[in-house]
């Protein structure tokens, strides 16, 4: 509970700061600071989750910015780069030939459809992560929007609640 009592009770710009490593998208930020106090994790929880899936996808855009590529090792020693390396350890086993097909695929991806592809590492190997991004390499334009969008959420519920619990 004091990870939340923190949250709730720091100034708002630390709590924004702190935010802005879960979601980078302003209103992402805005909505979640300005929500404080909140009963419990749960409620932060689902409260980012659903803001991150309401956002436009300008303020989707200005999220994805933020992430590195799947296999890339983020560097520094920011919240972000903290949780994409913990989010991607299992790249570090990856074998070499998976490695390179995500470099060019990552490369595809981005020349199909402008942005970084995001998906939430957590929990998945790499060669899923392979997997998924070649399914998602066909999708069109919309239907990719909505699932980095989904996959956004997934990844914003999942750093809120270490953020809080």
């Amino acid at each position: 509970m004091a990870r939340l009592d923190d949250f709730n009770n720091e100034p708002a710009d630390q709590a924004a700061e702190a935010l802005r490593a879960c979601n980078a998208a302003p209103r992402f930020v805005a909505e979640l600071v300005a929500g404080r106090p909140y009963q419990d994790a749960e409620t932060v929880v689902a409260r980012a989750e659903k803001v991150a899936r309401s956002l436009a996808w300008d303020e989707v855009s200005v999220a994805l910015a933020a992430h590195p590529r799947i296999g890339d090792r983020p560097e520094g020693s920011s919240v972000e780069a903290e949780a994409s390396r913990r989010e991607q350890s299992s790249m570090t086993d990856a074998a070499a030939d998976t490695r390179a097909a995500l470099v060019d695929g990552n490369r595809a991806y981005e020349e199909r459809f402008g942005h970084v592809f995001l998906i939430r590492a957590a929990g998945r190997s790499p060669e899923e992560m392979l997997s998924e991004l070649r399914r998602r390499l066909d999708n069109d334009a919309d239907a990719e929007q909505a699932e980095a969008t989904d996959q956004l959420a997934q990844i914003t519920a999942l750093r809120v609640r270490g953020l809080v619990s």
